[in-house]
């Protein structure tokens, strides 16, 4: 009789416990140590973390989108320091080759005396003439004058020597002032400043003054400055 009633009642347990897990799902306790199901949103950023690592270089820790710009960059910048160094050169040689580097009228201060002594001394001596000494002109002309210089100057006094005789004139020329624009080696560019006096001493004396400015091209041959050519600034 009791085996009966224990079998009843272990039944009824039974049948209880069936109709406890059918309402409601058993709850288990949490593992700590358990991984747990992440959230929708959480995984999302998760995943995109995931992309970006994968992404990146595992030894340099870079992006390959930024190694693969930087030999360009390196490309590029080779490229315009060949450049720059082509046109530093070619400048260097201009400025080389540039007469007014080659200019040494303010550095060489006794060879810009010098020629400023001689032609100062020549100029007065060619652009000078007596009627009475025609001789002393031309012995100024071969000792002071080379080159084109010497048919320039015989053009310009041309009229002097024709009227001198009948007139009686002196022409006399004085340097007031000069600079050396070029002074390169043997070679030299000079302006010149002057006054001039032309004296009739004829019957009745008259003189006449007048000033002049011109240029002149001047070479060194045995130690001494000539003029080589003269420009008066007139075309």
């Amino acid at each position: 009789m009791s085996t009966t009633r224990h079998l009843v009642n272990r039944q009824r347990r039974l049948a209880t416990v069936a109709a406890e897990r059918t309402a409601a799902p058993v709850s288990r306790p949490v593992d700590p140590e358990e991984p747990q199901d992440e959230p929708e949103q959480q995984k999302e950023p998760k995943r995109e973390h995931e992309k970006e690592q994968k992404e990146e270089d595992p030894k340099s820790g870079r992006p390959p989108r930024l190694r693969l710009r930087l030999p360009a960059v390196l490309c590029v910048l080779t490229v315009l320091l060949g450049a720059f160094a082509v046109w530093a050169f070619a400048s260097a040689g201009s400025l080389r080759d540039d007469p007014s580097r080659r200019n040494t009228a303010l550095t060489d201060i006794s060879r810009t005396s010098e020629v400023k002594g001689q032609i100062t001394e020549a100029v007065g001596a060619v652009f000078s003439y007596d009627y009475a000494s025609p001789a002393k002109a031309d012995a100024a002309v071969k000792k002071y004058l080379t080159g084109k210089a010497v048919q320039q100057h015989t053009d310009m006094l041309a009229e002097v020597r024709a009227q001198a005789p009948k007139q009686k004139l002196v022409l006399t020329t004085t340097v007031t002032e000069s600079g050396v624009e070029l002074l390169d080696g043997d070679r030299a560019h000079l302006l010149i400043f002057a006054d001039q006096s032309n004296t009739r001493t004829g019957k009745s004396e008259e003189t006449t003054y007048a000033a002049a400015m011109f240029a002149v091209d001047a070479v060194r041959r045995g130690g001494t400055w000539r003029i080589s050519a003269i420009d008066t600034f007139t075309r």
